[in-house]
């Protein structure tokens, strides 16, 4: 049984975990695309710096949770920065 536990806690190390950032949705016109960031989130999000100086915060969307909003099936989905 404690092999199982073992087993268990190396896929859990494995995955992923993500910070919250933020929501996308349609606008209630349905011709754009809303982005809401919380500001507290995105200060704490990490940075990384381009050779010509741009600091950018690398930040992700799943794109079957965006189609679904596209297509309606869903009404939002979250902004998200992957921590490793």
């Amino acid at each position: 049984m404690a092999k199982n536990t073992e087993n268990k806690q190396n896929v859990d190390d494995n995955e992923n975990k993500a910070n919250l950032v933020g929501y996308v949705r349609k606008s209630n016109a349905g011709g754009a695309i809303k982005v809401s960031i919380n500001s507290d989130a995105i200060a704490e999000c990490e940075t990384y710096v381009t050779s010509d100086g741009q600091e950018y915060v690398p930040l992700v969307i799943s794109l079957n949770a965006l189609m679904k909003v596209l297509n309606g099936e869903r009404v939002v989905t979250t902004i998200s920065q992957i921590i490793d």
